[in-house]
């Protein structure tokens, strides 16, 4: 039997890297698309696999540059993408990424008649279209709901590596939040989210899956846990949601990038963001590696 032929879209980051692995690790023939190839032979800062060793192909692109993107989905089945800006980048938009880089990607797959096209958006999206992060994710979905190819949009809650912001700032010794910190969340592995990623690429149909990770923490109880791992008296200080909006509009003003990723925090801080639990890492066993290994 042929395998078929899957490429995977942000190779190198932290979810992707997982998808890598999970994909091939079920007998898929997989192309990686990355910027470089420097990054993928080693594991990530947070335990995410090296692939370079296990993909068939690493086939080198830019999302704010469509033209390298052209024929990454030549002879390719599926494409999965959780290509997306996650951290600020100087003079680089969700807007550029998230959607533009993206929609490019789908006109691809379109002309190589790619058979289906999985994508990584948010969840509770609707709650927080004020963000131009999750604008540009949402964007991109409507794009690929008007498209002719069939398609799943997986919308997670948070990912580990998110967490390992609020670790670090625990082994500085205090943490800032904004709002009460009684928002609940259930946080997803990236090795759990993979399975679910690589199982919608096996399903018919066209679908939208919301999913997070077995156990649901407030922001209090997560930062607690982090402290506790590091073996700290925690210190957490709650300053007002107008405080963020302030540090969001003065911010906006000289740097867009980073008013982007801080206005996400701030809607995620607004709201509860509990989906259907599935997987079996725990969070509490991932800041103990953290702790473990001095990060």
């Amino acid at each position: 039997m042929v395998k078929q032929k899957v490429l995977v879209a942000g190779a190198s980051g932290y979810l992707g890297r997982y998808v890598v692995r999970e994909f091939a690790a079920r007998g898929y023939s997989v192309r990686a698309l990355a910027r470089s190839r420097g990054k993928l032979a080693d594991e990530g800062p947070n335990f995410e696999p090296a692939i370079a060793n296990i993909v068939d192909a690493i086939y080198i692109g830019d999302a704010i540059n469509s033209a390298s993107l052209k024929d990454a989905c030549k002879e390719v089945d599926i494409v999965f993408s959780c290509m997306g800006l996650t951290k600020p980048q100087h003079n680089i938009t969700s807007e550029e990424i998230d959607h533009l880089g993206n929609k490019a990607l789908l006109n691809d797959a379109l002309a190589h008649g790619v058979k289906k096209f999985i994508y990584i958006s948010v969840f509770n999206s609707d709650k927080m279209m004020d963000s131009s992060m999750v604008k540009a994710h949402e964007l991109f979905v409507d794009e690929l709901r008007a498209s002719a190819i069939p398609y799943t949009v997986i919308r997670p809650t948070a990912y580990f590596n998110d967490m390992g912001m609020f670790f670090s700032f625990a082994r500085k010794g205090h943490v800032h939040l904004f709002g009460d910190g009684m928002n609940r969340f259930n946080p997803i592995h990236g090795a759990d989210l993979a399975k679910v990623c690589v199982d919608a690429a096996e399903e018919t149909g066209n679908s939208e899956i919301a999913v997070g990770g077995p156990d649901i923490y407030t922001y209090d109880e997560t930062n607690l846990m982090a402290f506790e791992a590091l073996g700290k008296n925690p210190k957490i200080t709650h300053l007002p949601m107008w405080g963020g909006n302030i540090v969001l509009f003065v911010i906006g003003l000289v740097n867009k990038p980073l008013a982007s990723i801080i206005s996400f925090a701030l809607s995620v801080s607004r709201i509860d963001n509990v989906a259907p639990p599935t997987g079996t890492h725990h969070l509490k066993d991932f800041f103990g590696k953290l702790a473990a290994k001095g990060g």
